[in-house]
């Protein structure tokens, strides 16, 4: 127990232009600027901006700028456009004012409208925005030119904010949720904002006057119109490091930022069929939960985290779906303690870290009449240190530990309750660190997971889990030519170690296979205490410039690496190969605004030399003069061999196939969003599936939002792994590798419906009917291998005969087996009713109801829209929840 209190406390404390230019000249200077921006960073070559101290009172937050601070502050309007006409003047004027006072830097901004009928402002939810006109600014607080904080408001008052963790314009974080407060107007020149952004939710170094970087943008939906302080070039790849300078800021000191976060919660399952008999089960269970949240400063640059008896409730469930492979689906992570600050937490290369495994359903099992199970492992307590030093050294660190589970069985027989281990005390460590460095921005970092569980010799658990497990390595992106050019890869390593039986589980799953009997690089020893292995990776690429692009890397997993424990890893045993040539026109023509085409090629080996697949690839983009966009994608699978459809078998052949994909997108900014997909692929060996996706999403006032997203799926598969069984031939080292035939189809519809009465009160709707069905006909087994065509039952001088149960009895020669009827039509219908409510900055009230059904049928029938209009006559269970918080600030 000791290692693992070491274990969650080291996670912690080691992580120590002119309106007369044609649009052609404006375009020009806009990326002649850019280009000298990138090429120097001399202050004077940057613009600047300038906030001055508040005299008297501070602006009241309404909306309206007519509070006496802010004639004092100099205007900033020197916009260019980047789209529709990249470097020409904008349409409408924007007008900017910063100043502060000792506790918050305030924004003020007239976005000037000819036609103020026109302004698009709906209603919404924080962060989003996008279909509404806004405004928002960004600041590289620790002047770094790589990292900024963005903060914006809609003409509705909508909150947006996100972190840029890089310089790339494009790639944000939007787990980044500080408390602070806007407001906007509107009136017959247009509408008006302000912020009140507090410098404690801003890292930032200490010292008696401040420089941040800055830019601003405006975006205007009606007119497609986005105007920029800055613009970056739509053929470069940039943000920070472009920006100019906010100067002024004087006498401010970083905060302590010391944050309390109390929180009472309670809820209640009922169940609409409770057992008959079962002990466990009267209707329903009730629960009441008090804990909460600190978060504090340490120093300018780091902030601490921790919480007490956490509530890592999901508001929404995860996506229905029948996965009939031999790999774990790996689902996105929705608790807001693991969202926020994620980024720095996770590096180039390998998933050693995936949140999701803290919390998770125990892994144990348990065997009885009626059987209570935990859903979760209760989390104990979890922590979490992030920040970035001023040398730019971004630190993230967390530590997690769960506490041991217990399942419930009953036994009719002589009325006996037990309690039955099923899930350890467990410690989970993570820590990362990386650093930037040099002109262009480049970094390297390192990152390491630990898992510890409380086990002992011998029992039943251990034989399941590893007692420790611990990966890591080092990653790098050199930047070359203001990141023009890049160099990239990573080098990993992890340990695994227990049991010989939970050992012995590992080389036998699904993501290595060491029992492949004819793989001579592989080594099965039951006798295995320990695991390790190695994963790298070395890519080059261009990310920038006028039309051509590329990239290509090579990597390698070694067959013993494995970081599932505290990670999230499909396979091992790989050496993958990739390169692509992309080209682009971002110069609009007469039809098309924009358009690229790449060409790309994938190959994968094992370490046994063997290629298990190989592909050619097509992607062109089409966007068009009214923002609509078109992606069409095509690839060529050649014959390769697989060394994992046997699962744990010899070799198996595939097939050479094709695969057409037609996406259509309109414009991401209207009020109706359209999206419509169709996926068609086939294979020489009678593989074939289809697929249409779509969704609809409209506002029919400023306040009410309805999106529908329905999804079919139909497909045929004449290579879908049964069972192994013993008495084969010789060829398959004695072992029957059995595939059968499977014909598939999946019919689902999300339903969303959105009232906002403000944007921090909100009601929210949401409904998935899921329907699936699959029908296995026509079995067989893999004659030799390497072989692409199976030995069909009924053939070759075998028999089946089916039973009247549907049992399949096949009989070759002397010999006879059974197979058990696989086919299966399930339907579930999950909902949930939640109420949000932000009733004072940074405290929020949630309501949730929330209904999941589900049935399971032994029949294979194709399912339609009947069966999702069915899934409400399934049995289902109701959950009700309410949880209020309370932020409090401390001095």
């Amino acid at each position: 127990m000791k290692s693992l209190l070491v274990l969650a406390c080291a996670a912690l404390a080691l992580a120590p232009g002119a309106s007369a230019q044609t649009q052609a000249d404006s375009a020009r200077a806009l990326r002649d600027s850019a280009r000298t921006q990138r090429d120097s960073v001399r202050p004077q070559q940057r613009k600047q901006a300038r906030a001055v101290r508040v005299v008297g009172a501070a602006p009241v937050l309404d909306g309206r700028l007519d509070d006496a601070a802010w004639a004092a502050a100099p205007i900033l309007s020197d916009f260019v456009q980047k789209q529709p006409k990249e470097g020409a003047e904008p349409t409408e004027r924007t007008e900017v004012r910063f100043v502060y006072d000792a506790d918050a830097l305030y924004v003020g901004a007239r976005m000037y409208k000819k036609n103020p009928a026109s302004i698009q402002a709906p209603v919404s939810r924080r962060d989003d925005g996008n279909q509404a006109e806004h405004l928002w600014i960004s600041l590289d607080t620790y002047l770094d030119r790589r990292t900024a904080y963005s903060f914006g408001v809609t003409a509705a008052g909508t909150r947006i904010d996100w972190y840029h963790p890089s310089d790339d314009e494009n790639d944000t974080d939007v787990s980044f949720d500080p408390v602070w407060t806007a407001r906007s107007a509107r009136d017959s020149l247009g509408w008006t904002a302000e912020m009140r952004i507090p410098f404690s939710q801003l890292r930032f170094a200490a010292g008696s006057a401040q420089t941040w970087g800055l830019n601003i943008d405006r975006w205007d939906p009606a007119t497609k119109e986005d105007v920029f302080w800055i613009p970056i070039p739509s053929q470069e790849r940039a943000w920070a490091s472009r920006f100019g300078d906010l100067t002024g800021i004087e006498g401010v000191r970083p905060s302590r930022r010391v944050e309390l976060m109390p929180y009472v919660a309670a809820g209640g399952t009922f169940h609409a069929a409770p057992g008959s008999g079962n002990p466990f089960d009267d209707g329903s269970t009730l629960d009441a939960r008090v804990g909460g949240d600190v978060k504090m400063g340490l120093g300018p640059s780091l902030t601490l985290e921790a919480t007490v008896n956490p509530d890592f409730g999901q508001v929404e469930a995860d996506p229905a779906e029948v996965n009939l492979s031999a790999f774990e689906t790996f689902f996105a992570e929705r608790r807001p303690f693991f969202i926020e600050g994620s980024q720095l937490l996770e590096g180039r290369g390998p998933t050693y870290f995936y949140s999701r495994r803290i919390g998770a359903a125990p892994s144990g099992g348990a065997d009885g009449d009626y059987v209570d199970f935990p859903g979760t492992s209760t989390i104990l307590g979890a922590g979490k240190l992030t920040g970035r030093l001023r040398n730019g050294t971004s630190i993230g660190a967390l530590a997690a530990v769960t506490g041991a589970e217990h399942a419930r069985t009953f036994s009719a027989e002589d009325g006996r309750i037990q309690r039955i281990p099923v899930a350890p005390v467990t410690a989970f460590g993570v820590m990362r660190a990386q650093r930037q460095f040099g002109a262009a921005q480049s970094t390297a970092g390192v990152s390491f997971t630990g898992t510890a569980r409380d086990l002992d010799a011998g029992e039943p658990l251990g034989q399941l889990l590893h007692r420790q497990a611990f990966a890591g390595g080092a990653d790098w992106n050199l930047r070359f030519r203001g990141g023009e050019y890049s160099v990239n890869g990573y080098l990993g390593f992890s340990h695994v170690a227990g049991d010989t039986a939970a050992l012995l589980n590992t080389q036998l799953s699904s993501a290595r296979y060491f029992n492949r009997p004819d793989a001579d690089h592989l080594t099965l020893d039951p006798r295995r205490t320990g695991l390790a292995g190695w994963t790298g990776s070395l890519g080059a690429a261009r990310n920038s410039g006028r039309h051509w692009l590329w990239d290509a890397s090579l990597s390698a997993t070694s067959p013993g690496f494995e970081v599932n424990d505290a990670g999230a890893q499909g396979t091992a045993d790989d050496v993958f190969g990739f390169a692509r040539v992309r080209y682009r026109e971002t110069k609009p023509g007469p039809l098309l605004r924009s358009y690229s085409v790449s060409l790309s090629t994938e190959n994968l080996w094992n370490f046994g030399g063997v290629r298990n697949f190989s592909a050619l690839r097509s992607d062109t983009r089409l966007t068009f003069k009214n923002y609509w966009e078109t992606l069409l994608t095509g690839w060529v699978d050649l014959r390769s061999r697989s060394d994992d459809l046997t699962r744990g078998g010899p070799l198996m052949g595939t097939g050479q196939a094709w695969v057409t994909i037609v996406d259509v997108f309109n414009n991401s900014a209207s009020r109706t969003r359209l999206r419509g997909r169709v996926y068609y692929g086939e294979s020489e060996l009678g593989e074939r599936t289809y697929r249409l996706l779509s969704s609809y999403s409209i506002r029919p006032s400023p306040r009410w939002r309805f999106s529908v997203t329905p999804n079919y799926l139909r497909s045929t598969n004449p290579r879908q792994y049964v069972t192994t069984r013993a008495g084969g031939r010789e060829e398959t080292f004695g072992r029957r590798y059995v595939f059968s035939t499977i014909d598939r189809s999946t019919f689902t519809t999300q339903f969303r419906l959105t009232y906002s009465f403000t944007p921090d009160l909100s009601l929210e709707g949401y409904a998935e009917p899921f329907a699936a069905s699959g029908s296995y006909k026509g079995f067989g087994e893999l004659p030799a291998p390497g072989s692409r065509e199976l030995r069909r039952y009924g053939t070759d001088g075998t028999q089946v005969d089916t039973l009247t149960d549907g049992t399949l009895r096949v009989t070759d020669g002397t010999q006879q087996f059974s197979l058990s009827p696989r086919d299966f039509n399930v339907r579930s219908f999950r909902s949930n009713a939640v109420l949000r409510w932000e009733w004072r900055p940074g405290s929020t009230l949630f309501a949730v109801w929330q209904q999941d059904r589900f049935a399971r049928e032994r029949q294979g029938s194709i399912v339609g829209p009947r069966d999702l209009l069915e899934t409400l006559d399934a049995a289902g269970d109701n959950i009700l929840a309410l949880k209020i918080s309370y932020w409090l600030p401390l001095r």
